[in-house]
């Protein structure tokens, strides 16, 4: 996930290094050997303790109002009472002994910190009665034998920092620096947690979310820059991070905002040669498995279309997902169309695809966007009962099956200057369904063609021919 993140560590599993290895299973040899160091010098103990009796201390300790600890009973037993369990074969824990004489430390974000955790707290475990470590164990070995020189963690660990570095102490190794960054939080102030199953980097990956969408809205929310602003990319996070300005305060991450940060980005991959490429074998893929049985021509699979589709939607998409949605199927498949839901709109469907054949014979085959409403509104003049809105609708329908609600047609002007029509999804704007005008270029054969981006091809006769011959003869009446 760090190397989808765009962050790749510089040694892994995968990547290899002088540091390994790097699974903890791996590595249990290690932590074995560590905890018996500390048991030899008298810094860690045998617990035999049972999971019931640990309960019952547990138990204890809220009915009485106090803070749950362990008693550090197994501390105190004589070294023939561990001998003969140990050699009874008796379950047992690692448990390190906390000491007072904590010394204080400076915390690269909290500054100077303190905490006398053996007045607080019993002593921890260190090593698990299944043979592996906890973290306080197994994150000293690996820094230390990893060579680490800084340690950047959440808050939650501020106060277990001095526990940690009394093991560090008895183990006579140096600690690294330590930073403890504040947490992620829901919009609400409550903590993130792996247990919401839609935080995980997955989910946010097979939902379609960019990489650098969510390392851009993760550091937006939080601090560590002189300025704040949307849309920079892994290389301006590295030039512009200031350590110096990370706040003690958590950040409040509202995933509500991740589709208009993944909008930025994904436009900048579509204008990028390089990464478009790219977009477009994922959306060939993604096409493959959801409209496979819905195209008829397999010419809209190709480079050359599908690129000018991204082209045309960018900066109105938030996702390359939404590309093979039901909303825009009209791109790739032809969706059947009823004479029923034609006839809903006009009777005289016959008499608007002759006049509408009749304008695409007198611009040539070429429909330019700042033309295409005003001629539009001066083709629906020559019918007898059908409003403009009316033709509006009969149009959409015919080239992209997409209906509208009967309030929702009206003229407005796109960021372009071309006059279209507009529903609640804000078609021709972004996150929206397109406008009439968008949807004759996007559906229209020619689209296929390169060309120049400000003349917009379309075969609009050929696609009403089509919907009009698989009528009854009813709706073309």
């Amino acid at each position: 996930m760090l190397e989808w993140a765009g962050v790749p560590p510089d040694e892994s599993p995968r990547r290899g290094g002088s540091a390994g290895p790097y699974l903890q299973s791996q590595r249990l040899d290690l932590y074995s050997q560590t905890a018996r160091r500390l048991l030899d010098s008298d810094h860690a103990y045998y617990c035999f303790c049972s999971s019931q009796r640990l309960e019952l201390l547990k138990k204890e300790a809220l009915r009485t109002g106090q803070t749950p600890r362990y008693d550090n009973r197994c501390r105190h037993l004589r070294a023939g009472q561990v001998q003969e369990k140990l050699a009874q074969g008796a379950p047992h824990a690692i448990r390190f002994c906390l000491d007072p004489g904590v010394e204080p430390f400076q915390d690269l974000i909290f500054g100077r910190n303190h905490h006398e955790v053996a007045q607080v707290e019993g002593d921890p475990v260190v090593m698990k009665a299944d043979g592996f470590p906890t973290y306080h164990l197994a994150n000293i070995v690996d820094d230390h034998h990893m060579r680490i020189s800084h340690v950047l963690r959440g808050s939650e660990w501020l106060i277990s920092t001095s526990k940690h570095l009394l093991m560090y102490r008895a183990l006579g190794w140096r600690p690294p620096t330590f930073g403890h960054l504040p947490l992620l939080t829901n919009k609400d102030g409550t903590k993130l947690s792996k247990r919401q199953g839609d935080i995980f980097i997955q989910s946010f990956q097979s939902g379609g979310v960019l990489p650098e969408a969510l390392l851009d809205i993760t550091t937006n929310c939080g601090s560590g820059f002189n300025t704040n602003r949307i849309g920079r990319r892994i290389d301006e996070l590295i030039a512009e991070f200031n350590p110096s300005k990370i706040t003690t305060h958590s950040a409040l991450l509202d995933l509500g905002k991740l589709p208009e940060f993944n909008r930025i980005h994904l436009q900048r991959r579509i204008e990028d040669e390089e990464q478009c490429g790219q977009l477009v074998k994922d959306l060939q893929a993604q096409l493959r498995h959801a409209c496979t049985a819905g195209i008829q021509e397999e010419e809209v699979l190709q480079e050359d279309y599908i690129r000018r589709v991204l082209r045309l939607r960018k900066g109105h998409i938030s996702s390359l997902q939404e590309l093979a949605s039901p909303a825009y199927a009209y791109l790739w498949a032809r969706p059947p169309v009823s004479s029923q839901q034609v006839a809903a709109i006009t009777t005289e469907a016959q008499h608007i695809a002759t006049l509408v054949l009749k304008l695409i014979e007198q611009c040539g085959g070429e429909l330019v966007v700042d033309r295409l409403a005003k001629d539009l509104k001066t083709l629906a003049k020559q019918t007898k009962a059908t409003k403009y809105r009316d033709v509006m609708k009969l149009l959409r329908l015919a080239l992209s099956g997409l209906e509208v609600p009967e309030d929702d047609v009206f003229p407005f002007k796109t960021d372009t200057g071309a006059q279209c029509s507009r529903d609640d999804g804000v078609p021709g704007a972004r996150g929206g369904q397109p406008s009439i005008p968008e949807t004759c270029a996007a559906v229209g054969d020619e689209l296929k063609a390169p060309g120049d981006d400000d003349v917009l091809r379309v075969d609009v006769a050929r696609m009403l021919s089509y919907r009009y011959n698989h009528l009854d003869d009813s709706a073309k009446s």
